[in-house]
């Protein structure tokens, strides 16, 4: 199936979820928010939201400045 992740196109098996994503990308988990179709994920769901055909993900790296 086809997502988008930060506005890039990717195909993804169909039964992904948000962490099997994470992982797929290479991702480090820690101090990122991570949005599907323009709604934040707790961490603790990621496991086991499952994403469809179509999904939009935004995964977002916090970053600390001043």
């Amino acid at each position: 199936m086809n997502i988008k992740i930060n506005g890039e196109a990717k195909d993804v098996a169909q039964d992904c979820t948000l962490d099997a994503l994470l992982g797929l990308v290479g991702v480090n988990r820690q101090g990122i928010a991570v949005e599907l179709n323009r709604e934040i994920v707790p961490k603790r769901l990621h496991g086991e939201t499952t994403l469809k055909d179509g999904d939009s993900v935004e995964i977002v790296r916090m970053v600390g400045g001043g």
